[in-house]
């Protein structure tokens, strides 16, 4: 089995760890292997990129109305609002 050294650990850093395995009754060793393994097993993980995740959610909002139509709506939603009631205010 191999054998992990890990130096130069940020105090603070350190002592949430210390913390967490005292939590869990766990050794410091016991705990980051266990921290390891569940991040490095939990599904996707591996293949997760920033990029591919925020270009899965662009145009993932659908709306039949036209831009006017909906900035229309938002206008007309505003005035509504008690906040926003003052005949020239700032959102009038």
């Amino acid at each position: 089995m191999a054998i992990l050294q890990v130096r130069d650990i940020d105090d603070a850093l350190y002592e949430q760890l210390k913390r967490v395995s005292r939590l869990h009754r766990r050794s410091i060793s016991q705990e980051v292997l266990y921290i390891l393994e569940a991040y490095l097993t939990e599904p996707d993980r591996t293949s997760r990129n920033a990029t591919e995740e925020l270009l899965k959610l662009a145009g993932s909002w659908k709306d039949d109305r036209s831009a006017e139509e909906i900035v229309r709506d938002m206008r007309r939603d505003r005035r509504n609002s008690a906040r926003f009631s003052e005949p020239g205010d700032v959102f009038d």
